[in-house]
């Protein structure tokens, strides 16, 4: 299973999948729910084996149904805006780095080759959240438009465990194909129900990611709350005008902001700098 995984992921990286290893926290809690600790989420082997398997079957499920010219529905990520690739590439030039692309191609290929440039360096962190902003947000769609991110014409959301209600929808429509119910009244009555679900699904689960979020930025507020005072290790994650955030080794990110930098700071939209007046410090 490992050996037959790596194959799978070679293949995927040949042709431009951009594989994001951003770090996860996990937060520890006591008896009563209250955070002890957060820490680093470990990827495994096993897991990894598993999302290889899991994307060559959404892969092959997504493809061989859009040839049957079924109602279905897709996991469509649309190739990113130039305009965010050109924002990106502005950052980037600070680092040596560039992003090939113009209005009509755009290639994952080239976001993976910035990524293999900065494995194992310091601005790793930064570079892979940038990447990841300038990305579109994947949705639902009862029309296939491929997948951007994996570089792949064809995927769905076929194999959740969990039963993600996109997935429970393909389960049935395969079901019913397998069942020879598929006549072309069901069809039309299917395409109603994938558009809709196809809508539905993409709103709650934008919703569920907000809701996730807000519930990590509780936890670890909470977990910091005695903290304050001490000192960490941290980078510089993103730059604003009116400061800038450090995130620290477990995730935990951190807004120090210009009333409290001891000089007058001018802040640089298209490099991402603030730089002191009089110290010529740049963050």
């Amino acid at each position: 299973m490992y050996d037959l995984s790596k194959i799978l992921r070679e293949k995927r990286h040949d042709r431009g999948s951009i594989d994001f290893d951003l770090e996860e926290s996990k937060i520890l809690v006591d008896e009563y729910g209250f955070p002890i600790d957060v820490v680093l989420r470990q990827r495994e082997i096993a897991e990894r084996i598993i999302e290889d398997f899991m994307l060559a079957a959404n892969e092959t499920v997504a493809e061989h149904f859009h040839w049957m010219d079924v109602p279905f529905i897709y996991r469509v990520h649309e190739k990113p805006d130039i305009e965010k690739v050109q924002e990106l590439n502005r950052f980037l030039w600070n680092f040596g780095l560039n992003i090939k692309a113009n209005k009509d191609n755009i290639y994952p290929k080239e976001f993976s080759k910035v990524l293999e440039e900065i494995k194992g360096k310091e601005e790793e962190k930064v570079i892979s959240t940038l990447i990841l902003r300038t990305l579109k947000v994947a949705r639902y769609e009862a029309e296939n438009q491929g997948h951007f991110g994996i570089a792949s014409k064809f995927y769905c959301h076929f194999t959740s465990p969990i039963r993600r209600y996109p997935d429970l929808q393909i389960h049935r429509i395969i079901k019913e194909f397998l069942n020879n119910k598929l006549n072309s009244k069901r069809q039309e009555q299917l395409t109603q129900i994938v558009d809709y679900a196809s809508t539905q699904s993409s709103e709650r689960e934008r919703a569920a990611e907000l809701a996730e979020r807000d519930v990590h930025d509780i936890y670890k507020s909470r977990y910091m709350a005695d903290k304050v005072g001490e000192e960490y290790i941290g980078i510089v994650s993103s730059v604003t005008s009116f400061g800038f955030f450090v995130m620290l080794e477990n995730t935990i990110e951190g807004l120090v902001h210009v009333k409290n930098l001891p000089d007058f700071y001018i802040y640089d939209e298209k490099m991402g700098t603030l730089t002191g007046n009089y110290s010529k410090v740049v963050y």
